[in-house]
């Protein structure tokens, strides 16, 4: 019964459904990056590599040829034994022009040197190998202290473009009254970590879900906003330079 619970958890902390918007505190962000990302998935194609990958949370959106994941060099990921090869900071550890498609799903904010990183990512991938980039626009310090940037969509759009790649799609997710309720319950998650976790699951079930709820039904009341939003979404093609 344990493992049934705790696989269930797991499963809503990616892709969550109904039941995910009353055990999930990042219900409104997790949703709509998965939906975001599957509705786009068809873009990567040949070989693949995710950068960044940590569990491969979203491996099942993509049918591609071979599906290969990059993580920071830990103690930790090197644990979990779910990446194929491990980042130094400096250089991916693969061949150039090696790769159809590149996935990198919220972790350009946690990059210090994104030039660097983005010459990488440029490198790695084959002339017209397409990139399928999500970070963060509002949201709270996470896996600190190795947290670095938030980028307006002008800001982002003109990183990747000055290292040598072609904006095919720009998409802004949670751009409507849902982002003030994930904020609330962001904000709710943090004060509520040192609690006991019983008391803590019980309070996500009946405070942060009732908050799921109305933001579900007060997001069709009001109108949307482009300017405040959660996450990005930005489809970009590798160009020469």
């Amino acid at each position: 019964m344990a493992f049934k619970l705790t696989t269930m958890l797991q499963r809503q902390s990616f892709h969550p459904n109904w039941i995910g918007v009353f055990v999930n505190p990042f219900y409104f962000a997790r949703a709509g990056l998965a939906k975001s990302i599957e509705r786009h998935a068809s873009v990567l194609t040949g070989r693949l590599l995710d950068i960044g990958c940590g569990t491969k949370p979203y491996q099942d959106f993509f049918h591609v040829e071979e599906y290969l994941g990059l993580d920071i060099d830990s103690e930790s990921s090197r644990e979990r034994g779910i990446a194929d090869y491990f980042y130094d900071g400096n250089t991916f550890p693969v061949e150039s022009e090696s790769f159809d498609s590149v996935l990198c799903n919220q972790v350009l904010e946690h990059v210090f040197n994104p030039d660097t990183f983005l010459c990488e990512v440029h490198r790695i991938l084959k002339f017209d190998g397409k990139l399928l980039l999500t970070v963060p626009f509002v949201w709270d310090e996470h896996e600190q202290p190795f947290d670095y940037a938030r980028y307006s969509s002008f800001g982002l759009n003109a990183l990747l473009e000055k290292n040598g790649f072609r904006i095919i799609r720009h998409e802004k997710i949670g751009t409507d009254a849902t982002t003030l309720f994930q904020l609330i319950n962001g904000y709710l998650y943090k004060i509520s970590a040192g609690w006991q976790k019983y008391i803590r699951f019980i309070f996500t079930v009946l405070v942060m879900g009732s908050l799921n709820l109305l933001g579900i039904a007060v997001a069709k009341m009001l109108p949307k906003n482009s300017d405040f939003y959660l996450d990005q979404l930005v489809i970009a093609e590798k160009a020469y330079r």
